[in-house]
């Protein structure tokens, strides 16, 4: 398998769900402006839609969409225990807090990325990030993890959304399950391999 990315995208998260897994997997970085590939290859006969991640299978088909690289991530890999077996109850916890995530805080970034934002979308955007933040903090409040005591696909995509609060300069001052969880996560083995194999940990 490959993992298109670009350093500290969304692409992160099934980064650091390749490495708890233990498969076996190569990477190519994307230069997300150009739409190229560390080869050469224009990304967008990869993935039409120009973003990461995508993860191209060893048959050559192509998965998209984070979320779902996750899952499959993790039922190809169900001894690591990245998601509940199906028809558990925090099988289905675990993919709603995929959902939030994706749709929810995700999203909410965009126009803090975006140089076109007008100031009024830019303060929108903080204010609904803001009340997100503060229904996953209270979620958090005595746990380690979103869904019961192991970490899961969820986890991943979680931590790498708050790492983006430090790029748009969002304190999480006043979050601190979430400051918690992000130095929880960040010690895992496999984190601190995706993080420095992105060029984002020495």
């Amino acid at each position: 398998m490959k993992l298109y990315f670009s350093p500290g995208a969304c692409s992160l998260s099934p980064h650091i769900v390749l490495l708890e897994t233990g498969l076996a997997f190569s990477t190519e970085r994307v230069d997300l402006g150009k739409k190229l590939t560390a080869g050469g290859a224009d990304f967008r006969s990869i993935n039409p839609n120009g973003y990461v991640p995508a993860l191209e299978l060893d048959n050559g088909a192509v998965l998209t969409e984070g979320p779902a690289i996750v899952q499959y991530l993790a039922d190809l890999a169900p001894q690591a225990g990245l998601l509940p077996a199906v028809g558990q109850v925090e099988r289905y916890q675990a993919l709603a807090w995929l959902n939030y995530i994706s749709t929810e805080l995700h999203k909410n970034y965009s126009p803090l990325f975006k140089p076109d934002a007008t100031e009024d979308m830019r303060a929108n955007a903080r204010k609904m990030l803001a009340l997100r933040f503060s229904h996953v903090a209270r979620h958090l409040e005595g746990r380690d993890f979103l869904v019961g005591n192991q970490f899961s696909v969820a986890d991943a995509y979680l931590f790498t959304v708050l790492g983006w609060a430090d790029v748009i300069k969002f304190s999480l001052a006043d979050w601190p399950q979430l400051q918690a969880f992000r130095a929880h996560i960040g010690a895992r083995p496999a984190v601190q391999a995706a993080l420095r194999a992105e060029g984002l940990l020495n």
